[in-house]
Parts: structure tokens; sequence; C-alpha cells
């Protein structure tokens, strides 16, 4: 016996259907008794193989992704009942068949409450068998035929609007196609059984009124469906979107990563061949070196030069095919009113100020200084057009402070989008140095930036 929903796709019906109806270039097109015949096949899967099967009505979904539209309508607390809303309605149909057989005038008590009980059967037996309740109307409308008022014979008032109801919930649970079968089949029942009552108005009422229930109850079931789709779709698409952006941060991050060690490569290379160029000159300045003394500095001297070859090795990995060495040493903080006159033909105003007692610094932190005051004047640049802007540079213990504000946009430019991979570079910077940076917006309506890069002494760096 099949369990599966009415009108879904099974070897009797769609598979076949769409075998006997699919063509090719070389096979002729159906004849009228192939498509008979698939429609036949069709009837049989949707409403009579596993007509009694148990399909109970699920509850609504309440928490997930599927949760219902309805139940998004209902505060959070109250979901957990809300989720037996269509249970509900569906008693509450059958509550009025009920009344409409049992207060019928004219009608002896025990009579309208036989005729009652016999119409709201099939409609309680849609919460459990949904295709067997379509049957059992029928099955209850012959039996209820000695009492059918004349208007709608072969079925009473409570019997007619059960059967609506009925249809109705198994064209919400089912594809159109048994939506379809369920008006033909009343149809044809209404007409034959009509026949013997000429006065009976069920041939035309029937028909009607069935076909508009079910084309309300197909629309709103295509409808939901339509919905639950495209919903489906815009979350694959924000799945997508996030996993792209994902992607995206990480390929940024080690395109920094990347620029910072090839910008790197020329800081440490040199400190390793200062290192390896003192250690075989180191034996030359003292007279008959103890040879110990000697192979220590020949040792030493090995040791920088393969560092500095590993190093090169490196750099060639992490090397773009279109990469150019600089012709020129990496810039440092005394190369910073260069930078400020270039951003000033560029159109920015921007003012420096230094505090402190200026100083040489490691070359990597000043390089990394001077790339996060580049890049942040550039920010200024793109998203603040026509601001001023200034430079902080703080020389205070233990480090190196910096400070790059700028106002907000004036003028009739048009700040430039970037792609974020400016603040990406500098927090990188400053995470390698061990250091600390801020970035946000100024209560003016510019944009702040805040570094502070850590600086070991000489007794630290001796403990290193």
């Amino acid at each position: 016996m099949t369990t599966g929903v009415p009108g879904a796709p099974t070897v009797f019906g769609v598979t076949q259907t769409t075998q006997a109806t699919q063509t090719s270039p070389t096979q002729p097109l159906p004849t009228e008794a192939g498509l008979l015949r698939a429609a036949l096949q069709a009837f049989r899967s949707d409403l009579l193989t596993g007509a009694f099967a148990f399909r109970p009505m699920e509850p609504l979904v309440v928490e997930g992704e599927g949760t219902s539209r309805l139940l998004r309508l209902i505060p959070k607390s109250r979901r957990r009942s809300a989720r037996w809303l269509p249970h509900a309605g569906t008693l509450l149909a059958a509550a009025f068949v009920f009344l409409a057989g049992a207060w019928m005038p004219n009608r002896d008590f025990i009579e309208g409450l036989f005729t009652a009980l016999l119409a709201v059967a099939p409609v309680l037996l849609t919460l459990f068998r949904p295709v067997a309740a379509f049957w059992l109307s029928f099955a209850l409308t012959l039996l209820a035929v000695p009492m059918s008022l004349t208007a709608l014979f072969p079925w009473t008032w409570a019997g007619f609007l059960a059967h609506l109801a009925v249809m109705v919930h198994v064209a919400l649970r089912s594809r159109p196609r048994v939506a379809a079968e369920m008006w033909g089949v009343t149809v044809v029942f209404a007409v034959l059984l009509a026949g013997f009552n000429g006065d009976s108005a069920a041939p035309v009422a029937m028909p009607l009124l069935a076909g508009l229930c079910l084309a309300t109850a197909t629309s709103l079931r295509g409808w939901s469906s339509a919905r639950r789709e495209v919903v489906a779709k815009e979350r694959e698409v924000v799945a997508k979107e996030e996993v792209t952006l994902v992607e995206r941060s990480r390929r940024t991050l080690l395109e920094e990563r990347t620029t910072i060690a090839r910008e790197l490569h020329d800081v440490v290379a040199h400190h390793m061949s200062v290192v390896a160029i003192q250690a075989e000159a180191a034996p030359y300045r003292v007279e008959n070196p103890p040879p110990e003394l000697a192979q220590a500095f020949a040792t030493i001297r090995e040791n920088a030069v393969a560092a500095l070859t590993e190093l090169r090795r490196v750099l060639g990995v992490v090397r773009a095919e279109d990469y150019e060495a600089p012709d020129a040493p990496q810039p440092t903080l005394a190369d910073l009113g260069a930078l400020l006159d270039n951003v000033r033909e560029a159109g920015l105003t921007v003012d420096q100020a230094v505090t402190g007692a200026a100083r040489a610094l490691p070359q990597g932190v000043e390089l990394s200084a001077y790339r996060i005051v580049q890049e942040a004047l550039s920010n200024a640049l793109r998203h603040a057009p026509g601001a001023t802007a200034k430079v902080e540079v703080s020389y205070v213990l233990g480090g190196l402070g910096l400070r790059i504000v700028n106002g907000p946009p004036t003028g009739l430019l048009k700040a430039s989008p970037g792609a974020g991979h400016g603040l990406t570079g500098m927090r990188e910077r400053v995470a390698m140095l061990d250091g600390e940076m801020t970035a946000g917006a100024a209560e003016d309506g510019g944009y702040e930036v805040t570094v502070f890069l850590p600086v070991r002494g000489e007794a630290e760096e001796r403990s290193v």
C-alpha cells in the first residue's frame, strides 16, 4: 500500500505518463488511445492506488527556515500552540457541517442528527486519510439519498457542504491534477444521480461551486509552493553570497600578507647580509684569533647565507608572475613628507604633527607605520573627497603612536566605494607587530584611525 502524498510522482502516475507522452524525433506522436491510457493511469495513481493509506495532516513548522508564513505573524511564545491551526480549521469546518445538518427546519431531530453525523464523518477523516474521505463522501451520500432534499438531490445540505470541504482539503494537499480529477468524478456523479430527480439543481450547483472552490484551493497551493521555491532560492543565493564573501575575505587576507612579506623581504635580507659580512670580516680584526673563534664566525656566516637563500626562495613562491622588485629601498617615516606632498597634489588638504623625541626605529616598524599612514590617506581620498585630514606621529616610551583623522566629505564630488582591503592590510601589519588598532567614525562625521606599534628596548631585544 502506498503511503505518499496524494498526487505525488509514482510509478503509475507521473513517471508512466511522462514515458507515454514524451516524444523524440524517431518516435511518433502519442495517439488518442495513448493519451486516454495515460490519463487513466494517472487517475488510478491519484485516487485509487493507496486511497486508504494513512496520511495524517502534519502540523506547521515552528522553527527553522521552513517556518510557515502564517506562524511568523504570531508571537513566538504562542507558535507552539498555533502550529495546530490547520487541524483546528478542519474541526471548525466539521462543526459547521454538523450544525448545518442538525438544525435544518422541517426535519425530525433524530433524522437531522443522523444526517449531520453522516456528513461530518468524511470531513473528520480528511485529517488522516484524505483520499479515502473523498470516496466515503460519495458512499454516505448514497446512504442518505432517502433523506436528501429535492433541490440538491442526491446530496443533503450538510452532505453538499461536506463534499465541498473534503475536496478543498484534498486539493490543498495534492497537485492540481488531483483537483481536476475530483471535479470530474463529482460532476459525473451529480449528473448520473440527478437524472432520477428532474427538479435537482445539483448538476449545475455542484460543478460551479466545486470548480470555484477547487480553483481557489489550487491557486493558494500553487502560490504557496512558488513562494517556498522563491524563499529557498533566496536562501541559496544568500548562502552563496556568504560563502563568496568568506572566500573573498580569505583571498584578501592572503594577498595582504603576501604583500607584507614582499615588502619585509628587503628589510630582513639587508640585516642578514650585514650579519654575513660582519661574520666574515670579524676574524681579520683580531690578531691571531683562536681557531674556535674563527670557526664560530664561519658558522655564523654560513647560517646567515643559508637563511638569506631560503628567504629568497620563499619570496619566489609568494611572488606573483607580474611582480617587479622595487628599485628603491622600502620607505620609512623619513619619507612621510614626500607622501603628504603627493596626497596634497591629489586634492586632499592634510597637516602633519610630530610629538615626542624623534628617534630611529626598527625598519619593519617604520615600514609598517609608513604603509598604514599611506593607506589611511588613500581611504580619505576615496571616501571623503574635499575633506581635510591630519596625521599625528607620536614617539612615546615603548613604541610609536599614529593617528590619522579626516573630516566629512564636502563639495559635489562623490565618494568612490572601496573593497575594504585597506583596513584588512592595516590590521595585518599591526597584528604582525603585536600592536593595537582602532578604526571608526569620528564625532564630526569623518573617520579616525588610531594605531600603537610597540618597540622593544635593547635589553629586551637581546633577550629574544
